[in-house]
C-alpha cells in the first residue's frame, strides 16, 4: 500500500530528486521554510524509507561505457528454484544495471551497459548464454538515448 505523502514533503522530494547535493537550509529557502522542520521531514521521509540512499549520478560515456542494451531472456523451465537460481546469479554481474521480471512472452528483462560492442559479446557468450538456465536470450541495442531519467513523476500525486 503507498504511503500517504503531504504536499510539502513532495515537493521536498522533488527538490531531491533533481540535486540530492542541496543542504536542508538551501531545501528550506526555496520552499519558504525553516530549515528545523525541512530537516526533520527529510530525516522522517528517509526512516519511512521513501528516500533510500543519496547517490551520484556519473556520465556513462565519459567513462567509456558506450553500450547499452535491453536484453530479454526466457528459462529452460519457468520452475520456482530456476527463477530463484537466475536472480541469484544475474545480481552478481555489474554489467547488468537493472532486471525486471515480465509478464508476456519474456521471463525477464535486463538493461546491461558495457564499454564497447566486443565486451558486451563476452559477456553475453562467457557470462549469460554459459548459464545452463538461459533457454533464449534476444539483445536490442540502444542507437540513441532519447530520455533517461532517475526522476520519478510525483507531479502525479500531487
Amino acid at each position: 500500500m503507498p504511503k500517504i505523502i503531504e504536499k510539502q514533503d513532495l515537493s521536498i522530494l522533488k527538490l531531491l530528486q533533481s540535486d540530492s547535493s542541496q543542504s536542508s537550509s538551501a531545501i528550506a529557502e526555496k520552499l519558504n521554510m525553516s530549515q528545523s522542520p525541512c530537516w526533520r521531514r527529510i530525516n522522517k521521509l528517509q526512516q519511512d524509507g521513501i528516500i533510500i540512499k543519496e547517490v551520484a549520478l556519473l556520465n556513462r560515456r565519459e567513462l567509456g561505457m558506450d553500450v547499452v542494451v535491453f536484453a530479454t531472456i526466457n528459462l529452460t523451465s519457468s520452475g520456482r528454484q530456476n527463477l530463484l537460481a537466475f536472480e541469484e546469479e544475474i545480481v552478481l554481474h555489474p554489467e547488468v544495471m537493472e532486471c525486471f521480471t515480465m509478464a508476456g512472452i519474456w521471463d525477464y528483462m535486463l538493461k546491461i551497459v558495457t564499454r564497447d560492442i566486443r565486451h558486451y559479446e563476452d559477456f553475453v557468450r562467457n557470462t549469460l548464454t554459459a548459464s545452463p538456465s538461459i533457454r533464449e536470450l534476444h539483445s536490442h541495442m540502444v542507437v540513441t538515448e532519447i530520455k533517461n531519467s532517475t526522476e520519478l513523476p510525483l507531479d502525479t500525486q500531487l
